[in-house]
């Protein structure tokens, strides 16, 4: 799942399903720990640079780390850093995702979903929600507009696809610009992502020893349902100290906060899976040692960060 850290909700290991979809032949980059094909698939063992978990451990903290002290520094020593933290991350995401749809021979037009999602997460940090839906009315603007000039032919799979990724990327990231943009900003991004993380590791621990049931065995075999109740178990208990420690909020509040937004990154996760089956790629790109894509650590945030911007509009206003 889309963390930092590189663990993965429900992901952990389980047999080999009879009547799940064998994962393509990957490229030449680090497996997502979620996805992973099942073992029976070819030799179980692991070189010592390849472990078990399919991902070079060491490539993938180091990553995961300057990942984490990027988000960190941004929110901590000067907070508009942040916003150019989620511009970078959404003109990466955007390209990944992309360029793993012209796979199919789709071509949406780059340029506008680039420059569309920068204005997305500019304008949102600035003016919130109402600029941030400017943003996405621009940006489908300059869709239709730029994909003229190439004519009619495959028009309709072209803008609908980029319309696909502006709201798949750009828009939801934009949910992670209005977040910090708050004047406690730093403690909305920091405890969104807390509970992110302990959704994946509470769903892999609890898959790893208990995990027997698929959970979606043809999007994502290794998915248990045993890990899912570990997720929303470990997420609510940290959003239940999370909202406490950080707005004072009551632990119930805390603790449906941590299953909503575990709920949806969750969902974030699968959807990433399912597109990734469809699109026939194992990662988005090999752009991050270790861990595939940059969107292969974005999946479930996507997701969870409009649930967490909405529920904190809420509970802690």
């Amino acid at each position: 799942m889309g963390d930092l850290s590189g663990a993965s909700a429900g992901g952990a290991p389980l047999p080999p399903q009879s009547g799940s979809d064998p994962l393509p032949k990957a490229p030449p980059s680090a497996p997502h720990a979620a996805d992973a094909p099942p073992s029976g698939g070819g030799s179980d063992q692991p070189s010592p640079a390849q472990p078990r978990a399919g991902r070079n451990l060491p490539a993938a903290f180091a990553v995961g780390g300057a990942l984490a002290v990027a988000v960190l520094a941004s929110l901590l020593v000067w907070r508009p850093a942040f916003l150019v933290v989620v511009v970078a991350a959404v003109a990466v995401g955007t390209w990944e995702t992309t360029r793993a749809v012209q796979t199919t021979g789709a071509r949406p037009p780059l340029v506008p979903l680039l420059v569309g999602g920068a204005v997305m997460s500019a304008v949102g940090w600035f003016i919130g929600p109402a600029g941030l839906t400017l943003g996405l009315l621009l940006t489908a603007a300059g869709i239709f507009a730029w994909r003229l000039a190439a004519g009619p032919d495959n028009y309709l799979r072209d803008v609908g696809s980029a319309f696909m990724i502006a709201v798949y990327v750009p828009f939801l990231a934009g949910f992670a610009a209005l977040l910090g943009a708050a004047d406690d900003g730093h403690w909305r991004v920091l405890v969104t992502l807390a509970v992110v993380v302990l959704c994946d590791t509470g769903g892999y621990v609890a898959g790893v020893f208990f995990g027997r049931h698929p959970l979606a065995p043809r999007v994502s075999p290794k998915k248990s349902w045993e890990g899912l109740v570990g997720s929303l178990l470990a997420a609510a208990t940290g959003g239940a100290v999370g909202l406490w420690l950080a707005f004072g909020v009551g632990w119930w509040w805390g603790a449906l906060f941590g299953l909503l937004v575990a709920g949806a990154a969750v969902l974030g996760d699968l959807t990433e899976s399912v597109l990734k089956r469809d699109l026939k790629v194992k990662d988005m790109s090999g752009l991050l040692p270790g861990h595939g894509g940059l969107m292969d650590r974005l999946d479930s945030i996507l997701f969870a960060a409009p649930a967490a911007y909405l529920l904190l509009s809420v509970v802690a206003h």
